[in-house]
């Protein structure tokens, strides 16, 4: 008999091929969206409509995605997702209208959405407590990867004609990719210990599949079952404090604050594209090396707390040195400094600079809009007066010289620097770390994604009330707001979030229903030593 496929590397493969997909669908946007605006006359609503297809196909995903992980199994989920996947790439190559446009981007949003929730379970389940953080954690930093890989290609297509349709065909590659490594690999624990192929075994978890495991309803996840209610208060409240923390809107104002610290033209978009996304890899694969060493719930609290002072510190800034309060609805945020009108398709279409990632995202993050809404734009001054220059500087004239004004300028620079490597490291990979984690087997897949589901809600809530929230209290106190919001999610933490560092699936299990939702006050978690044993497997020689 041939030995088994090595787990470790397959199940590797898997999860950072399908966060490379997933980050390289939601930012090639960007690149694609302006070619599409030129080749068909797309107007502001309709730039919107098309971006935010792909929120509400995800959405649609993290709904329903549940009960067919659930139902079908970890494995399927992701052939079926990346089958998916293929049908909306093709129907984006081959789109001449913008109907087919929406329709490929929300197929392509359903496929990722379900894929994202599938992997990070599947791979959790397949592996021991010693590498379950650094794998999953690994899709965090596919993620990262493949938004960098996105801006790379869309600068490399940027003048090819249709290079839009080959932006959206290579998002497949990754995807085939994955696929060849799913057909070497189990269908979930339960074969894998039949197989006698573990690596440490979790705990018991996976010789208890077969018989006599508990079942589970939808409502059970409100009910004081096993503290049922206690896990789902505790994924709800991660997949909030991380949206409403404002992350996804503070990177679609990082080119306007790149352009006060004074780097005008292509150096600005270099920056804002291949500095913040190099800063989020970093961050991320930090978190790898850190998440089964500190711990979860030390990364969560880090990662939060910085993000509490560094977006305070951008709020407290922007009081002192003006900066742009709205881009315009034509502004793709590479910050060019150019002043075309919206309207003027001829805005950006000299700039082959990539533009800014927008998330992380994300995070099975989605990515923000490339194009705002521009009902508070300009918000003061004659309404018939022309408005303001995309993404640029908000005052008119030339900017403030004194040495004070360019060290608070520097300041803000290097607090976005600190707000992306924080959630990079914090919310970003270790929510959906401690998803996977904390619900019991049965029920993972749907209380996954009933907790995704809210992911992607608030972030197109906190995406769509932005730039009325600017208008109402002003740029300075949303990022002050988001300040306040991360305070009280560094206390969420601090209070219900236990450490899960170093115990199997059916450990975490066990103390939630011992916890009953008890504040976990300092570090006096239990944890208690963990066998592992290796099932040996004889080889006649």
């Amino acid at each position: 008999m041939g030995r088994p496929p090595p787990l470790l590397p397959l199940c590797a493969s898997v999860s950072l091929l399908g966060g490379l997909t997933f980050g390289y669908e939601l930012a090639v946007i960007s690149g694609a969206l302006l070619p599409l605006q030129l080749d068909f006359g797309l107007s502001c609503l309709e730039q919107e409509f098309l971006v935010g297809s792909l929120l509400l196909g995800a959405l649609l995903a993290s709904l329903v995605g549940g009960f067919l992980i659930d139902c079908y199994g970890r494995k399927q989920a992701i052939f079926g997702s990346n089958l998916v996947l293929l049908a909306g790439s093709l129907t984006l190559g081959l789109a001449g209208s913008l109907t087919w446009l929406v329709l490929g981007r929300s197929v392509v949003g359903f496929a990722i959405s379900l894929s994202s929730m599938a992997c990070c379970i599947y791979v959790s389940e397949l592996v021991g407590p010693r590498q379950r953080g650094v794998l999953v954690s690994l899709y965090e930093a596919g993620i990262t990867v493949g938004i960098l890989l996105s801006y790379a290609l869309n600068y490399a297509l940027a003048d090819t004609p249709w290079g839009w349709r080959h932006m959206f065909g290579w998002a497949t590659a990754p995807a085939l990719l994955q696929s060849l490594s799913l057909l070497f690999l189990p269908a979930g624990a339960d074969e894998t210990a039949a197989n006698k192929d573990l690596i440490p075994l979790q705990g018991g978890e996976a010789p208890k599949l077969g018989l006599g495991r508990p079942r589970y309803s939808f409502l059970d996840l409100f009910r004081a079952r096993d503290n049922m209610r206690g896990r789902t208060t505790v994924g709800l409240g991660l997949v909030l404090f991380q949206q409403l923390t404002g992350q996804p809107n503070v990177l679609c104002y990082a080119s306007t604050i790149f352009g006060s610290v004074g780097f005008h033209g292509g150096s600005s978009a270099v920056l804002a594209s291949v500095g913040l996304g190099a800063v989020k890899v970093a961050a991320t694969l930090t978190a790898m090396g850190l998440v089964d060493r500190a711990g979860r719930r030390a990364l969560l609290l880090a990662g939060c707390a910085f993000m509490a002072l560094s977006v305070s510190g951008i709020g407290l800034v922007s009081f002192a040195v003006p900066m742009d309060s709205g881009p315009s609805c034509l502004a793709v945020p590479n910050a060019t400094g150019q002043t075309g009108l919206p309207g003027d398709s001829g805005l950006l279409r000299d700039s082959s600079l990539p533009p800014m990632p927008r998330n992380n995202e994300d995070q099975r993050e989605p990515i923000l809009s490339t194009v705002k809404k521009t009902k508070s734009y300009p918000r003061s001054g004659d309404p018939s007066a022309p408005p303001q220059p995309a993404l640029s500087s908000a005052l008119p004239g030339p900017p403030l010289p004194t040495q004070g004004h360019a060290l608070l300028r520097w300041t803000a620079l290097l607090c976005l620097m600190v707000f992306v490597s924080a959630f990079s490291f914090g919310f970003g990979p270790v929510t959906w770390l401690v998803l996977s984690e904390i619900y019991p087997v049965e029920i993972r897949g749907r209380a996954f994604a009933f907790c995704n589901s809210f992911n992607w809600a608030a972030n197109l809530f906190i995406s769509l009330s932005f730039l009325d929230l600017i208008g109402t209290i002003g740029l300075s106190w949303t990022f002050l707001l988001y300040g306040l919001t991360a305070v009280l999610g560094l206390g969420f933490i601090y209070l219900f979030v236990p450490e899960t560092k170093g115990q199997s699936l059916a450990e975490i299990d066990q103390q939630f229903q011992k916890r009953r939702f008890a504040p976990s006050f300092g570090h006096r978690q239990n944890s208690t030593g963990i066998q592992y044993s290796r099932i040996e497997v004889s080889a006649a020689s």
